[in-house]
């Protein structure tokens, strides 16, 4: 399962726990301690999922989520606020700051299970492509990168929109034409090139699609 979390806990017990029981349920669970290893992750790359203690020993988990949700970066990583804090108004806080879910320890694995579980679900169904800086919502037909929209043609979204489907995989120029024109005994494989050199453009970054030359392109 291609699906990231972050879990944000400084009792190495419960992350422990958390992250055994998550693991064997076929997600990539990244276990940090304190506030700062996790924004330093955070850098590299971004989870689908965060599960975040609001008791830390450098940050406070209100200012966790106030960083994160003044980015709208991450706008669709889900945010469960796991926390012994049984305060009323503390997870009131928490949800008005953008939290989607919060449990209460001790909690049981099968209600963490099944809360990750929903969540997961419906962020397969957003259909939002992503990497790096770069995100592709195919609902809402936009294209985010470093914070900013970008304007794509239509050629120019499905190409990206196919690359990201396939990423880490080269994708042959016949098979990006085949897919987004379908009748290719007209069009030259230089007509992928010249859009593939108009996105780049677009994007200000080259590295985002690599070329392999005499074969296709990958996004990594």
């Amino acid at each position: 399962m291609d699906y990231l979390i972050y879990s944000i806990e400084d009792d190495k017990d419960i992350s422990k726990i958390i992250n055994k029981t998550l693991s064997k349920q076929g997600y990539e669970v990244v276990s940090f301690y304190d506030g700062k290893s996790f924004f330093e992750a955070l850098k590299d790359r971004t989870p689908q999922m965060i599960l975040l203690d609001m008791m830390l020993p450098d940050y406070s988990g209100s200012e966790i989520l106030k960083i994160i949700r003044s980015n709208p970066k991450y706008d669709d990583v889900d945010i469960i606020i796991v926390s012994a804090n049984r305060m009323v108004m503390d997870k009131v806080d928490g949800l008005d700051l953008g939290a989607d879910d919060y449990i209460e320890k001790p909690f049981d694995l099968l209600e963490l299970m099944s809360r990750v579980n929903a969540k997961a679900r419906r962020h397969k169904r957003s259909k939002v492509l992503s990497t790096r800086d770069l995100f592709l919502d195919l609902d809402k037909h936009v294209c985010i990168c470093n914070n900013k929209e970008i304007s794509l043609t239509v050629k120019e979204f499905q190409i990206l929109a196919f690359l990201l489907e396939n990423k880490g995989n080269v994708v042959p120029r016949e098979d990006i034409l085949n897919h987004i024109w379908g009748d290719t005994d007209v069009l030259e494989s230089r007509t992928v090139d010249m859009h593939i050199k108009s996105i780049r453009s677009k994007l200000l970054d080259d590295s985002y699609i690599q070329t392999i030359y005499g074969i296709g392109y990958k996004v990594m």
